[in-house]
C-alpha cells in the first residue's frame, strides 16, 4: 500500500484559538489509537453525528472503534460534528471534515460509518458530508469517495436518508462491521470488480447491509406506499437485522478512549445485558434488540477491573435497557461493592425499573458514600395509561419503594413520564401531579422531615417503527403543550406539596419533527435537505432547533407529493398499509405487533417472556436465537479488595 495522506492539523491549529472548546478537536486522548494509514487495507471513519461532548461517550461507537482497531490490517478513526463557529472557519479556509486521531480528511477513508441514536442527527450527517467534500447524494459519489453506512437504532427506518447513505446495517454492529470489512478487503484485493456499485452489490447480495439504491418505491394515488421491491437480481426482498449471541465472547469496550474535554457522561460503562423483553409498547429499543442476552458475573467483573485500570475513571455504569432485571444483579452489585469498598470507585445503574428495584440494591450502589437521588420511569400518569403502554408499575409499588429509600437517607427522586401517549386524556396527565404529591407525602412521613424533593421530567411521545404503536396517530404539539400547561398549573396550585415538586419538560414541537423523521419515507429526505440548506444543523440542541424552519421546508418539499407533515405524524395508519420499513426485518411478526396494539387499546397487559413463556413475537425462531439468562452460580471470588494508596507520613 502506497497511499499517503497528509495531516490537516497544521491548518487546523491556527483556527482553534478562535473557537469555543478547542480541546475537543485536538485528539491525543488516553487509549486513542493512531495506526499507519498507508499500511491499512481497510480504513473506517466512525462518526457519531453530534458534537464531541455528546458523541464521545457513545457505547456503540466505542465498541466498534476498539474492535476494528484490534485487526492489524485495518484502522478506525473517529469524527464528530463540529460547532458552527469552526464550521464557518473550515469553509472559509477550505479545511475539510477531519478525523480526531490523525486529523486526516474523512474523504480519504474507505468507509464512513455513522451511528444514529436519534433522527435529529440527520442534518448533521449532511453537514459533515458537505464539509468533507463528499457528494451529498449517494448516486453522485465517485469511486474515490467513502461508502457511507448508517447504523444505530434509527437505521431500522433509514428511508428518510436513503438518498444520502450508501447502505444501512440493522442491529448489532460487531459481527456486521467485521463482515463489511472483509468484503471491502476482498473487493480491493481483487481489483475492485464492478467499481463502487460492485461493492455495494456485494453488501446487498450477502445480506450484510441494506442498500437503498437497489430498491424501488412506488406510491398509490392516495399517497401511501404501494410497494418496496428490489430492482436488481440477487438482492433479497427483505433485509434482516444482525443479532450478536454470546456477549461474553465480545468484552468490549475494554480500553475506551478517555475524553480530554467535558462530556455528558464520564464513566466506564459495562453493558451487563443486551435486549429487553419487558414489552413496553412505546419502546423501540426494547423491541428491536430482542432477545435478552446476559453477560455473566465473571465477565462483568473482568471488564470492570480492566476498564478502571485502563481509564482511571471513578464511576462504573452497569448498563442495559433495565439493568436491575439482570438475573444476577444482586451478586454483581454486592460483590463489586465489596471489591471496591473504600476506594475511589462508585457504581451506578443508569436504568432501573421500580418493580425490579429494592433498597438492598440501592444500599450496595451507594456504599462508597455517593448517594444521589433515585430515578424511576413510571412513564404514564395513571394506572390505566400504564396498562395501555404495558408498563406494569403500580403507584403502590412506587410509594413502597420510595418509602423504604427515604427511611434510609434518600431525599430526592426523579420521575420520568411521557405526554401524548395513545388513548391519553387530560386526566391521565394530571395524574402525574397526584403521583408526585403522594411521593412527597410518603417521603416526608418516612424521613421525618419536610426536606424532600420530587422532580418530574416529561417528554412528548413519538411513535416509532417496529413497535406496536407504529400505526398510531401522534398527538399534535398544541395538545402536548396544553396538557403540560394544565399539569404545571395543577402543581403550582398545590399548597401542600407544589413547592417540593420540580417540573422539567420539552414542548411538543421537537417531537413533531422527530415523528416526521421517525416514520417518514424517501419523500421526507427532501425536507431534511431543505432544512440543512436553510442553515439547519444540531437540531438536538434547543438553541439551534427551529420548528418554523422545519415546517416551512416540509411544506415546500412535500406539497408536490400531495402529503404534509400531518400525513406522517398525526394520521392513524390502517393495518394493511405498507409501512416504509416493512422490508426491513427486525424479527418481530407484523401480526403480533398489530395484536399487541389492539391489546394496548383494551388495556391488556403482557408479561415478560423471560419468566412467563413465549408470546410468539417471532424473533427467536426467525433468527435462530434464544434468550440467554442466568443465574449461572458463578462468582467474582476469590475477592481482591481494592484499597486506595496510603501516602507515608513525613518523619516516620
Amino acid at each position: 500500500m502506497t497511499t499517503t495522506v497528509a495531516s490537516l492539523y497544521p491548518r487546523l491549529e491556527p483556527l482553534l484559538a478562535q473557537v469555543s472548546k478547542p480541546v475537543q478537536y485536538t485528539g491525543g486522548e488516553v487509549n486513542s489509537v493512531s495506526k499507519d494509514f498507508a499500511a491499512a487495507e481497510v480504513r473506517w471513519a466512525l462518526m457519531y453525528p453530534d458534537v464531541y461532548e455528546v458523541g464521545q461517550p457513545n457505547q456503540g461507537l466505542a465498541i466498534l472503534y476498539e474492535l476494528l482497531n484490534e485487526r492489524e490490517w485495518m484502522l478506525a478513526e473517529r469524527t464528530y460534528s463540529v460547532w458552527p463557529d469552526l464550521a464557518a472557519l473550515m469553509r472559509a479556509g477550505g479545511l475539510p471534515q477531519f478525523t480526531l486521531e490523525s486529523h486526516l480528511p474523512v474523504r480519504a477513508f474507505d468507509l464512513l460509518g455513522v451511528s444514529f441514536s436519534t433522527e435529529l442527527g440527520y442534518t448533521n450527517l449532511l453537514e459533515a458530508l458537505d464539509l468533507g467534500g463528499i457528494a451529498l447524494h449517494a448516486a453522485d459519489r465517485g469511486e474515490d469517495e467513502p461508502v457511507v453506512i448508517a447504523g444505530g437504532h434509527a437505521a431500522f427506518n433509514p428511508e428518510p436518508i436513503a438518498d444520502y447513505i450508501d447502505a444501512a446495517v440493522l442491529g448489532d454492529g460487531e459481527e456486521a462491521a467485521l463482515a463489511v470489512s472483509d468484503l471491502v478487503r476482498g473487493w480491493k484485493a481483487s481489483g475492485k470488480p464492478g467499481g463502487r456499485r460492485g461493492l455495494l452489490y456485494e453488501l446487498a447480495r450477502s445480506g450484510v447491509a441494506y442498500v437503498p439504491a437497489f430498491y424501488d418505491v412506488s406510491y398509490t394515488d392516495a399517497g401511501a406506499i404501494a410497494s418496496v421491491s428490489p430492482n436488481t437480481p440477487g438482492v433479497p426482498e427483505r433485509v434482516a437485522k444482525h443479532t450478536l449471541m454470546e456477549l461474553d465472547d465480545w468484552p468490549y469496550p475494554a480500553r475506551p478512549v478517555v475524553p480530554l474535554a467535558e462530556t455528558v457522561h464520564e464513566r466506564y460503562s459495562v453493558e451487563i445485558f443486551r435486549g429487553c423483553t419487558r414489552g413496553c409498547r412505546f419502546c423501540q429499543a426494547g423491541m428491536i434488540t430482542r432477545p435478552v442476552r446476559e453477560r455473566n458475573i465473571e465477565t462483568v467483573g473482568r471488564m470492570v477491573e480492566g476498564g478502571i485500570a485502563a481509564t482511571g475513571l471513578d464511576e462504573v455504569g452497569l448498563l442495559s435497557l433495565s439493568s436491575a432485571d439482570h438475573s444476577e444483579i444482586g451478586p454483581i452489585t454486592s460483590q463489586l461493592a465489596d471489591r471496591y469498598e473504600g476506594s475511589f470507585v462508585s457504581l451506578s445503574l443508569p436504568s432501573t425499573r421500580v418493580d425490579a428495584f429494592n433498597i438492598d440494591l440501592a444500599n450496595e450502589l451507594s456504599r462508597n458514600g455517593r448517594r444521589s437521588g433515585l430515578t424511576f420511569a413510571p412513564e404514564g400518569g395513571s394506572e390505566r395509561m400504564r396498562k395501555v403502554i404495558n408498563k406494569m408499575v403500580s403507584e403502590d409499588d412506587l410509594i413502597s419503594t420510595i418509602t423504604a429509600a427515604f427511611s434510609q437517607g434518600w431525599r430526592q427522586v426523579k420521575l420520568y413520564f411521557m405526554c401524548g401517549l395513545p388513548t391519553e386524556t387530560d386526566e391521565d396527565v394530571l395524574g402525574i401531579a397526584d403521583m408526585a404529591a403522594h411521593v412527597i407525602e410518603a417521603g416526608r412521613r418516612a424521613a421525618g422531615t419536610r426536606d424532600i424533593r420530587c422532580t418530574i421530567s416529561i417528554g412528548g411521545f413519538v411513535p416509532k417503527p417496529h413497535t406496536p404503536f407504529q400505526w398510531v396517530a401522534q398527538a399534535d404539539p398544541e395538545t402536548i403543550d396544553n396538557r403540560l400547561r394544565l399539569l404545571r398549573e395543577k402543581i403550582r396550585a398545590d399548597k401542600r406539596y407544589g413547592r417540593a415538586i420540580g417540573m422539567r419538560y420539552h414542548d411538543g414541537k421537537p417531537g413533531q419533527v422527530e415523528g416526521l423523521l421517525s416514520r417518514g419515507d424517501r419523500r421526507v429526505g427532501r425536507v431534511i435537505e431543505e432544512v440543512w440548506r436553510d442553515g439547519g444543523v444540531l437540531d438536538g440542541w434547543s438553541e439551534h432547533f427551529s420548528y418554523d424552519r422545519w415546517m416551512a421546508a416540509a411544506e415546500r418539499a412535500l406539497a408536490p407529493h400531495g402529503v404534509d407533515v400531518g400525513w406522517f405524524t398525526t394520521r392513524e395508519r390502517p393495518q394493511g398499509e405498507v409501512l416504509p420499513w416493512d422490508h426491513l426485518d427486525s424479527g418481530l411478526d407484523r401480526d403480533w405487533l398489530w395484536q399487541d396494539y389492539q391489546d394496548a387499546v383494551s388495556g391488556a397487559e403482557v408479561e415478560d417472556c423471560r419468566w412467563s413463556g413465549c408470546y410468539d413475537c417471532g424473533v427467536c425462531p426467525e433468527f435462530g436465537t434464544e434468550i440467554q439468562i442466568g443465574p449461572t452460580g458463578r462468582s467474582l471470588l476469590p475477592l481482591t479488595v481494592v484499597r486506595p494508596a496510603v501516602s507515608p507520613v513525613p518523619g516516620r
